[in-house]
C-alpha cells in the first residue's frame, strides 16, 4: 500500500478563513487513522486536500515519499468513500463494483476477478444480480467500499462513511470496515465526528478543534493522557468532569465547596509551582466511586457530596448528573445501585486517574511540564463586540488584532 505523509499544510479560504492550520503527521503503511472533531474542525478539509478535491494553500502532502502536493486527483492512487453511497441505481451490484473499471479499460478477466474477490470480503457474493434499492443501508455501503476496494488503490480515504446509519447499523459497520481493513491491509484515513468510532477503529486518533491538531496516539493514550481540557472532554463517554478551584497548602479547594480535597502526594509534587493558583481538577465518571461501594472506604479521604439531578437508567449502569460545589458532575455507577434524583450523595476520587489541568491555558499539568503558565491573551467576545482584556505578549498583538477584524473593540 503507501505511506502518506503531511508537512505544515494549511488551508485558507478566500476572505482569509484559516480553515486548517500547519496539519503535519506521518502515516504508515497500512494504519487506520481516524480525524476526529466537532463539526468546523477542519477534518474533512484536511481529508479533502489529501484527495485533491481541495487545494492546499501552502505545506506539502507526500504519498510513498513523492511530492503529490499539486498532483491531480486522479494522478494520487486514492480512493474516496463519501457519506452518501452514490451507487447507479439502473446497475446491478456487480457493474456498481465494476464501473470504474471499466472505463480504466481493465480486461474483463481482471474486473470478474476483483469485483467477485471484493464480494466475497465483503459478503456480497449473493447479491451482486440485485439493484441498490434490493439491498439495506448498512448492504449499500458495503457496496460503496467494494467500489473503492476494487480499485486497489494506495490509501482509502472515508468521510463520514456511516453518518446516514441507524445506531445498531452503525455498530456493527464499524466492526465490518475494520474486518475489511484487517483483510485488505489497506493505509487508511478515515473522518467522523464521533469519538466513539475514532475509539473503537482507530490505530491512532487525531483529534483536531478549531483547524489545529491537539492531539494524536493511541486510543488508549489520549483516553488516559489528554494533552488538554479540550481532549480530555471530548474522548470518552460521558465526558471528564472538571472541577475549578486553587491549590492552597497542599489541598485543592473547589469552588462553591465547603470542605477542600487532599492531594496525593505525587499531586503535590505535580503542583509544587501551582501554590494560590488556579486549576482544574479532572476526573472520569466511571471513576467516581459511590458511598455505598465496597471501594468507598479506600478512597473516603478524597471524597466530596453531589447534589442528584437527572439521573439516566442504562440498563447495567447509570449516569447521575448532579452538582459539586459550583462545578457539574456525572457519576457512573452500577445500576444496582437505586440512586434517585435531587438527593445528596457522597463520592469518592479514584486518585490514580485524576488528571490535573491550568485552568488558564488548559493544558495538561504532567512532570515535564509543571510550571505554571498564563494564557498568552485574556479575551471577552460578546457578538459584534470584543474587549481584549489583556495581551501578555506584545509579540502576538498583530495577530490579535488580525483575528478581531472588523469587530467592535
Amino acid at each position: 500500500m503507501a505511506t502518506v505523509k503531511l508537512v505544515n499544510v494549511n488551508k485558507v479560504y478566500d476572505g482569509g478563513v484559516h480553515a486548517v492550520h500547519d496539519f503535519s503527521i506521518d502515516i504508515a503503511d497500512g494504519e487506520f487513522i481516524v480525524f476526529v472533531g466537532p463539526s468546523g474542525c477542519g477534518k474533512s478539509t484536511t481529508l479533502r486536500m489529501i484527495a485533491g478535491l481541495e487545494e492546499i494553500s501552502f505545506g506539502e502532502l507526500y504519498i510513498d515519499d513523492k511530492n503529490m502536493t499539486n498532483a491531480a486527483p486522479k494522478d494520487r492512487d486514492i480512493a474516496m468513500v463519501f457519506q452518501s453511497y452514490a451507487l447507479y441505481p439502473q446497475m446491478s451490484i456487480y457493474d456498481n463494483m465494476a464501473y470504474a473499471l471499466k472505463l480504466r479499460k481493465i480486461p474483463k478477466e481482471e474486473i470478474d476477478k476483483r469485483v467477485r474477490s471484493a464480494a466475497e470480503i465483503l459478503k456480497l457474493t449473493n447479491y451482486l444480480n440485485r439493484k441498490p434499492r434490493a439491498l439495506s443501508g448498512g448492504q449499500r455501503q458495503r457496496v460503496a467500499l467494494g467500489r473503492a476496494i476494487v480499485r486497489r488503490p494506495k490509501v482509502f480515504l472515508m468521510d463520514e462513511p456511516l453518518s446516514n446509519l441507524d445506531a445498531k447499523l452503525r455498530v456493527a459497520m464499524r466492526s465490518e470496515i475494520v474486518r475489511i481493513h484487517n483483510e485488505v491491509g489497506a493505509t487508511t484515513i478515515y473522518v467522523t465526528h464521533d469519538q466513539v468510532e475514532a475509539m473503537t477503529m482507530a490505530s491512532r486518533i487525531v483529534v483536531m478543534k478549531d483547524g489545529f491538531i491537539q492531539q494524536i496516539g493511541v486510543p488508549d493514550e489520549l483516553y488516559r493522557n489528554p494533552t488538554n481540557m479540550f481532549v480530555a472532554g471530548f474522548i470518552g463517554t460521558p465526558a471528564m468532569n472538571f472541577l475549578r478551584g486553587t491549590v492552597k497548602g497542599g489541598k485543592f479547594y473547589p469552588d462553591g465547596m465547603e470542605n477542600p480535597i487532599p492531594l496525593t502526594e505525587e499531586q503535590k509534587a505535580l503542583l509544587v509551582n501551582y501554590e494560590g493558583k488556579r486549576v482544574v481538577y479532572g476526573i472520569r465518571p466511571e471513576n467516581l466511586i459511590y458511598e455505598k461501594s465496597d471501594r468507598y472506604k479506600k478512597f473516603a479521604a478524597y471524597s466530596f457530596p453531589v447534589r442528584c439531578g437527572i439521573v439516566e437508567k442504562l440498563g447495567d449502569i447509570v449516569n447521575v448528573h448532579g452538582m459539586a460545589g459550583d462545578s457539574e458532575v456525572i457519576a457512573k455507577m452500577n445500576s444496582k445501585y437505586d440512586v434517585t434524583g435531587f438527593e445528596s450523595i457522597n463520592v469518592a476520587v479514584d486518585t490514580e486517574y485524576v488528571r490535573l489541568f491550568n485552568e488558564s491555558t488548559t493544558k495538561a499539568i504532567t512532570p515535564e511540564h509543571n510550571e505554571y503558565e498564563e494564557s498568552d491573551v485574556e479575551v471577552s467576545l460578546e457578538g459584534d463586540n470584543v474587549d481584549i482584556i489583556q495581551i501578555k505578549k506584545k509579540s502576538i498583538f498583530e495577530k490579535v488584532k488580525e483575528l478581531f477584524k472588523g469587530k467592535k473593540k
